[in-house]
């Protein structure tokens, strides 16, 4: 994520011969990814960037990507958010007050665990999962049979390794640079849910720049959406060969394993349902769902 801002701050410096410049505050050092997105459509901040999730709390279109094992594969990710999905919840944005600038990649959320194996569905059941607050993450897994539990995540390690908890699921960069793995014995490739950064620009300063300047900058964050992308995807490989090189049990679960999980579906998409606007379901109903 902050390489992907070094890369927007010198092409936009560059392309503007310093007209317009931008600082970068790294680290969470302006706030949490809800305070920032708020900040940003107050106009006290600029631009930010954090997870898809913390934003629909002001941008409720935004639950339908809460919805797990609809995705088979990242193509069909980007398929549907550069598509028809993407523009609608582009829309609900710009209503805030906010433009994206492009969705980027955090990639796909995956189990570790304590107890056994997660091949298929029934093997989640009674396990003691910590997820993120998020009511829709939530009554997923519950349709599952495990026991979700939403903790901070500073205090996961700790819980993992005491044993307050059974698992996690987060992407492999996570799992990987927070070493879950060093106190988790099995780790499946279950791929439920892409979890997508999305960095967006306050819309009345875009709208006060020079239509040249204005293009500058959503020329840029479409570049900068890309880059951002191909270092994603080259971190995942990196971080999920580390944590198998480290010995934990892996499963990489066929199409048929995976497929025994799409009774989370359902109680997910109606909880979506209740917060979504009516036009997002059905475009998430024809694009994403066929």
């Amino acid at each position: 994520m902050h390489l992907a801002w070094v890369f927007f701050k010198e092409k936009v410096e560059a392309r503007t011969n310093g007209d317009i410049r931008v600082e970068i505050y790294p680290n969470a050092a302006l706030g949490n990814d809800r305070e920032l997105y708020e900040a940003v459509m107050l106009g006290d901040v600029t631009c930010c960037s954090g997870s898809s999730s913390p934003l629909a709390a002001f941008v409720p279109d935004l639950f339908v990507l809460d919805v797990p094992f609809t995705f088979p594969s990242r193509e069909a990710v980007w398929k549907a958010l550069d598509g028809p999905l993407g523009q609608a919840l582009d829309k609900k944005m710009a209503a805030k007050g906010i433009v994206n600038l492009g969705y980027w990649e955090n990639g796909f959320r995956n189990i570790t665990n304590n107890i056994r194996p997660i091949r298929e569905a029934k093997d989640l059941e009674g396990i003691k999962l910590r997820t993120m607050e998020n009511p829709i993450h939530m009554a997923a897994w519950k349709a599952l049979g495990a026991n979700p539990t939403p903790m901070s995540f500073g205090e996961v390690f700790t819980a993992l390794q005491q044993g307050t908890v059974d698992g996690q699921e987060n992407p492999y960069a996570l799992i990987y640079n927070c070493k879950f793995f060093e106190v988790q014995k099995y780790i499946s490739n279950t791929r439920h849910i892409f979890t997508s950064y999305i960095p967006v620009i306050n819309k009345e300063f875009l709208d006060d720049l020079s239509d040249e300047e204005r293009e500058i900058i959503l020329t840029t964050g479409k570049e900068m959406r890309d880059y951002q992308r191909n270092l994603a995807v080259e971190l995942e490989d990196k971080c999920r060969k580390g944590i198998l090189d480290s010995g934990i049990e892996f499963a990489d679960l066929t199409p048929e394993e995976r497929s025994t999980f799409r009774i989370a579906i359902e109680p997910a998409l109606e909880m979506a349902e209740e917060r979504v606007s009516p036009e997002t379901i059905e475009i998430f109903r024809n694009t994403v769902l066929k």
